[in-house]
Formats: structure tokens, C-alpha cells, sequence
């Protein structure tokens, strides 16, 4: 699963426990019509995906569901759920020039009805 949206906050890298477990969040807003604020974790070796992100960035994240069983002193069991990154992509382009504006999409442009399949032109293809 995917999620995709502007990165709102990014936390620093935090420890845990005697085996050096490491945990790194990230917040992501979503784009439409009700936006959500998605808490994703990172965690190991992957904490380390984040470095190179900042605020506002636009990003898909390869996320991964998971959930666990607790049962509390008082023997009631609970319920938790967690969303696991694995992966983050950029979607803004660096290296746009400047004053350029992006490329519309392919749905953008009209088709040309108007081609005369017999006349003959020298394009190769």
C-alpha cells in the first residue's frame, strides 16, 4: 500500500530499550477533499530513509499495516495498529527550470481528427 501526500513533520530518531530498537516518525497530509494527517513509522535500519526529507515535500510512502494483541494487568485485552514505512519517493522535480511551468498531462491535448492518412510526410515513424 501507498500513501501520498506533503510531509507536515518529521521527528528525530529515537532509541528504545536495551537492544537498541530505533523508531522515526513522519506526518503526512494528504491532498483532497478532507485531508488526513497520516502518522508513519520508520523503523531500524530504515529511520534512515528520512534524512534527506524535509517539510513540505511531496512524497509516496510504501507502507506496511500492522497491528498487535496486548493484554493489560487487569486481563482486558486491547488492540493497536501502526503504519510501517519501508520506502519514500520524492514527487516534486529538482531540477525543473526555473519559469518553466510543468508539462500538462496527456489528457490535456486534443487528438487530431483532421489527418489524411494518404498524404505522404518523411517522418520515420
Amino acid at each position: 500500500m501507498e500513501v501520498q501526500g506533503r510531509i507536515k513533520m518529521i521527528d528525530e530518531t529515537k532509541t528504545y530499550g536495551n537492544n537498541g530498537f530505533r523508531k522515526r516518525e513522519v506526518v503526512v497530509t494528504t491532498e483532497e477533499q478532507y485531508p488526513q494527517h497520516i502518522l508513519v513509522e520508520f523503523v531500524q535500519d530504515k529511520c534512515d530513509l528520512l534524512n534527506s526529507y524535509s517539510e513540505g515535500q511531496m512524497v509516496k510512502i510504501s507502507i506496511n499495516l500492522r497491528g498487535r494483541e496486548w493484554v493489560n494487568p487487569q486481563g482486558e485485552t486491547k488492540y493497536f495498529n501502526s503504519i510501517q514505512g519501508w520506502r519514500i519517493e520524492n514527487l516534486q522535480q529538482e531540477n525543473q527550470a526555473e519559469g518553466m511551468p510543468p508539462v500538462p498531462p496527456m489528457e490535456a491535448f486534443e487528438p487530431a481528427d483532421d489527418v489524411n492518412e494518404e498524404e505522404h510526410d518523411d517522418l520515420p515513424f
